[in-house]
């Protein structure tokens, strides 16, 4: 586990003074980088929001120049991207690719969950099950690192027998792409128990043959959350 930056501090107040020289900048740099890493992932930085060095520099109580090196780590790793004359930027899909990601997927995840639900055996029924409870586990413990990983399995998993190999290509990316965009829309619309609440009745329709019904409600599952973090950019853009 990656200590807090409290901890960082701690440590490095207990080293020779050689000792933090050569470490602090880098310790303390891991700390903020991990602290800002999280706030990113968990939507309180939402995608555009630019993280200010001094402002940041500040906030935790340090010199510019670890924070300076987190934020160059945090655009090695593609969460923030160095902007000219604006700096530090938290990266993210464009407004125009997220509405073309959701039109995309309400135009394919419906059909090819028709053509999916048919062929589901009782061992395709007991790993839904498990998917479902394991991300409704997450949803409610806040666990956010994982809302976009077990999202996209159970979606990946209602359509796995639809028979049609480039069309769940097509969607396992449009997925993909939609992993972090999705725990921002949960984290900051609060709809962590429609979601939740929506898997489950899809399950229970495609369990009790309603298939159209359950298709139906995927597409307006899907629509909905378009549409939320649609409203979340362009308040960020707004703002």
């Amino acid at each position: 586990m990656v200590p807090t930056l409290g901890e960082w501090i701690l440590m490095l107040d207990s080293t020779s003074a050689v000792a933090r020289k050569s470490l602090g900048h880098k310790t303390v740099a891991a700390a903020v980088a991990d602290a800002l890493r999280q706030r990113i992932l968990s939507g309180d930085f939402a995608p555009g929001a630019q993280l200010r060095q001094d402002a940041l520099a500040i906030e935790f109580g340090i010199s510019r120049i670890p924070v300076r090196e987190a934020l160059l780590q945090l655009e090695a790793s593609g969460l923030v991207k160095i902007v000219p004359h604006r700096g530090a930027v938290v990266s993210g899909l464009t407004l125009e690719e997220i509405e073309d990601i959701f039109q995309l997927r309400v135009q394919l995840e419906p059909t090819l969950l028709i053509l999916s639900a048919n062929h589901f055996t009782k061992s395709d029924y007991d790993e839904l099950h498990a998917l479902k409870d394991e991300y409704s586990l997450a949803l409610q413990s806040g666990v956010v690192q994982k809302w976009g990983e077990l999202n996209q399995r159970f979606h990946l998993g209602l359509l796995r027998h639809a028979g049609r190999p480039r069309s769940m290509g097509i969607i396992a990316g449009l997925l993909q792409d939609c992993d972090r965009p999705t725990r921002l829309q949960l984290s900051v619309s609060g709809d962590v128990a429609r979601a939740d609440a929506e898997h489950t009745k899809i399950l229970q329709l495609c369990e009790a043959g309603e298939i159209v019904s359950a298709a139906n409600l995927l597409r307006s599952h899907i629509e909905h959350a378009g549409h939320s973090l649609i409203e979340i950019y362009r308040k960020s853009i707004a703002a």
